[in-house]
This record gives C-alpha cells, sequence and structure tokens, in this order.
C-alpha cells in the first residue's frame, strides 16, 4: 500500500446553523489547516497516488477565500467539510480539518 499525505492552508468564512445559541451562527473566518491523507495499491502511470498539485487545486479552489455557506450545500462544520473533502479528492481515505490550532475533527471512509 503507498501512502501520501498533504497538508494546506485555506482562508474561508462560514456562518453555522445550530439548534442552540453560540456566537458561531454569526459570519466569522478561519485559516483552516487540512490535512489530506491518501492512499493506493497501486500507482498511476505518473507513479504517484495522487499529484499533491491536484489535491491543493481541488481543495483550495473550491474552498480558499470564499463563503462556505456560499460555495457548499450544508451546514459548514468542520465535520462536514472534512467529509466533503475525503469524497472529492482522489484516493483520499481520512480528512482533518483543524479550525484553530485547539479544535479539529476528522473524516475517515
Amino acid at each position: 500500500m503507498y501512502y501520501v499525505t498533504k497538508r494546506l492552508e485555506i482562508s474561508s468564512a462560514h456562518a453555522l446553523n445550530l439548534s442552540y445559541e453560540s456566537k458561531c451562527e454569526d459570519l466569522h473566518g478561519h485559516n483552516w489547516i487540512v490535512k489530506v491523507y491518501c492512499k493506493s495499491e497501486t500507482l498511476n502511470a505518473d507513479g504517484m497516488v495522487t499529484d499533491f498539485t491536484h489535491i491543493k487545486r481541488d481543495i483550495s479552489g473550491a474552498l480558499d477565500h470564499k463563503n462556505l455557506n456560499e460555495v457548499l450545500p450544508f451546514n459548514p462544520t468542520a465535520e462536514n467539510i472534512a467529509r466533503w473533502i475525503c469524497d472529492h479528492v482522489e484516493n483520499a481515505y481520512r480528512v482533518e480539518v483543524w479550525e484553530s490550532e485547539m479544535n479539529m475533527a476528522a473524516y475517515e471512509r
């Protein structure tokens, strides 16, 4: 099994739709750290699991410097963002989304 990990930072804003009162219901931003873990039993024709540049393009192109409420079709919690990224990156099996140094959500297939 081959493994690669890509770490990147994106800046974006969101407002959460919650069942309780919270300051997170107001539009606010984060400098998110995203870690994408990919694996494959075989390498592609270029000798890679997934090109690091493609991972960055797929995530940053969709989410960087955006209001996530306007580009994602769900409540943009860190958990939901992690799953969306995992579903949109080739060979991804785990994604960690850090919205601050102390707060991380992960999704693993």
